[in-house]
């Protein structure tokens, strides 16, 4: 299916009540040679403060993901995998229920690719994404490589391809503001922070674990009985602990050297690695569960065994690495999850992880090794700790189909759409709660003849959380668990089962007029101009046009948090006619209706096009949200307005415009 052109970025601003086009994105190019067959292009671009640009990762059901398009590939070249990119910002957004990843500042985009026709000199590349800070700009913009001459050319309009072998490379200087730089090192200390902070607790779970556990007074009673002082017992028992630490580090440290520090990033939205990665929780889980073991080899075990026996330090170290494999069974599952996650954020998230685990485990070797008296207040091994081994097998395996989620998102399949998703998570958790509460017994648990008071409300805990999903196969947001489940848009009842959304009975939708349609809180929209003109013409009532995108947050905002104002909806509802044109909409026009715009010399291909296309030339502007009240005549009744999250200046908007209707 042939991707959208989209249109050139622009910026609306209003002085004095006129709109104004500014461009808050910058683009350069140049193009570096490889080999005989290979080149590199490169794109650079510096991004106004306070805007943001979608990555090519940024997750699906967001904002629109940066595109790089061939136009001219076909028996000539082919691209090299996907696009490097330089770093990008996460974050999560509650209007979309997913994570984003953008650039912020700058952005610089190298794709290799590999030539196959060597009478072809030129390489045409279409980049499309979109920028948003209050309102969102779809953006395109076309460059011309001269493979011959090197050189690059930015080309305005894809009827202009016109290649000048004199044009110098572009080179790229980094106009960046200081203050931008800054914020993004507080993003990335913020994501290295909250990585730790998992990992220790991760950390702490493995600690009580069967594995790992009973080896602490084993341990620590060595390193005392074995050393001479006191002091030496503890100095020993410090440098186990370090050692374990150093043991970690060392694996997330090959981690990122093996993979690169964003090579991971990349994967994490590859359906194929979220596909993988589900596989392999669902055996770690199994593997929690009961099911078997996951062990490394025997011989590991033995060889590092009589290392350890050297002493020393040398000797502690190799202490350090038999706990390791040991407990590789227990551990294992928690590590690779935690791996693999920390990785997906890239840098040295995993060196990070690692640290944090590490260094839970090895904290009471240590403390412990310094305060023998404390072992006496250690609760004894027993079949709590495969209680614990179990839970967090339950907790793999519900996490493991955020990732079976994942690739469906992007395929767009919807396999596990929301309800699916939920209906497994109730069935996972509610199973957790009666394992807890005794009434399901596993392979390896110990008779039980009654609970603790710890398990008692572990198993409340757990049950609350059941029910509480409940809802949300009804249509309750869920924002305890925002992120994990798909959004509600992705379900089979996307505003909620019999709960007044958008689904319609036949005899209802029979009472909307031709060619609409219902759309936020149930306000009858059109979504053709034309169609929308001439109906409000035969109802006589004013028309507001509202240039919008599915992929617009603010967009989103205005609909949830200012349209769903009782006073805002009335008036949308009952006073006026609705339209609404999506200007990222997909869908191909026919090709008779394709046509080249006048304004900006651009293919107009696609419905979202001829949408975009219609605003920049009437209205002078291209961002979303862009509201205008209109007469029957198509004159507008006070100045159109953007994005504007204050109930009451919108109302006034609203009502302003309508009293000059009815003059």
């Amino acid at each position: 299916m042939k991707k959208t052109a989209l249109l050139f970025f622009l910026l609306l601003s209003f002085i004095a009540g006129k709109a104004q086009i500014i461009e808050p994105v910058k683009w350069t190019s140049k193009i570096e040679k490889k080999s005989d067959t290979e080149y590199v292009l490169i794109f650079n671009a510096t991004i106004e403060e306070n805007w943001h640009m979608y990555s090519q990762f940024s997750a699906d059901g967001g904002g629109l993901p940066l595109e790089v398009e061939f136009n001219n590939a076909e028996n000539n070249f082919e691209a090299v995998g996907k696009a490097e990119e330089s770093e990008t910002h996460k974050e999560y957004n509650d209007i979309f229920e997913v994570e984003e990843t953008f650039f912020s500042n700058k952005a610089e985009l190298k794709q290799t690719i590999k030539v196959s026709n060597p009478d072809n000199t030129i390489v045409q590349v279409g980049l499309y994404y979109q920028v948003c800070k209050e309102s969102c700009i779809q953006g395109e913009n076309l460059f011309v490589f001269n493979l011959k001459e090197l050189t690059s050319q930015e080309v305005k309009s894809f009827e202009e391809i016109i290649v000048q072998p004199e044009t110098n490379k572009s080179e790229v200087k980094d106009s960046s503001p200081a203050t931008g730089d800054d914020n993004k090192k507080k993003d990335d200390e913020r994501g290295l922070f909250t990585i730790f902070i998992i990992a220790f607790f991760s950390g702490f779970a493995a600690l009580l674990t069967p594995c790992v556990f009973p080896m602490i007074p084993m341990t620590v009673s060595f390193f005392t009985k074995q050393s001479k002082t006191k002091a030496a017992g503890i100095k020993n028992a410090f440098i186990y602990g370090i050692s374990i630490i150093v043991i970690y580090v060392v694996l997330g440290s090959l981690v990122t050297a093996i993979f690169g520090a964003d090579a991971l990033n990349a994967l994490s939205t590859n359906v194929i690695f979220n596909i993988a990665f589900f596989v392999l929780l669902v055996v770690f889980a199994s593997s929690f569960l009961g099911a078997f073991e996951i062990m490394l080899p025997n011989s590991w075990a033995n060889k590092v065994d009589r290392q350890a026996d050297r002493g020393g330090i040398i000797g502690i170290l190799f202490m350090a690495l038999a706990l390791a494999i040991v407990s590789f069974s227990c551990t294992g599952p928690i590590v690779g999850t935690l791996l693999v996650e920390a990785a997906s954020k890239g840098g040295i998230a995993p060196i990070v992880g690692m640290f944090g685990f590490s260094l839970a485990l090895a904290l009471p070797f240590m403390l412990f090794a310094m305060f023998p008296g404390w072992l006496n207040s250690l609760p004894k091994s027993g079949g709590w700790l495969n209680t614990v081994k179990v839970f967090l097998g339950f907790l793999e395996l519900a996490f493991a189909f955020k990732f079976l989620s994942n690739a469906d998102l992007v395929l767009q399949m919807h396999i596990l759409e929301r309800e699916t998703f939920l209906a497994i998570w109730i069935a996972v958790f509610g199973v957790l709660s009666l394992y807890l509460f005794g009434k399901i017994t596993l392979p390896h648990d110990s008779p039980l003849q009654s609970i603790s008071v710890g398990r008692l409300f572990m198993g409340l805990l757990t049950l609350t959380f059941t029910i509480y999903l409940i809802p949300g196969l009804w249509g309750a947001p869920l924002k305890l668990i925002s992120g994990f489940p798909p959004p509600m848009h992705y379900s089979e009842s996307p505003h909620g089962f019999g709960g007044g959304g958008a689904v319609v009975s036949s005899s209802e939708d029979t009472k909307l007029p031709k060619g609409a349609k219902l759309g936020a809180h149930n306000i009858i929209a059109f979504e053709d101009y034309a169609e929308g003109l001439a109906y409000a013409k035969e109802v006589n009532k004013p028309v507001m046009i509202d240039f919008t995108g599915y992929a617009c947050v603010n967009c989103r905002k205005m609909e949830d948090y200012v349209w769903s104002d009782e006073r805002i909806m009335s008036i949308l509802k009952n006073d006026i006619v609705l339209i609404s044109l999506y200007v990222d909409y997909k869908k191909e026009l026919p090709e008779s209706e394709k046509y080249i715009s006048e304004t900006t010399g651009k293919k107009i291909e696609t419905i979202g096009n001829k949408w975009s296309d219609f605003e920049i030339t009437r209205y002078k502007a291209n961002a979303q949200p862009y509201y205008v009240l209109i007469n029957l005549e198509e004159e507008n009744l006070n100045d159109p307005v953007g994005y504007t999250p204050d109930v009451e200046e919108y109302l006034e908007w609203l009502q302003s415009g309508i009293a000059n209707f009815e003059k």
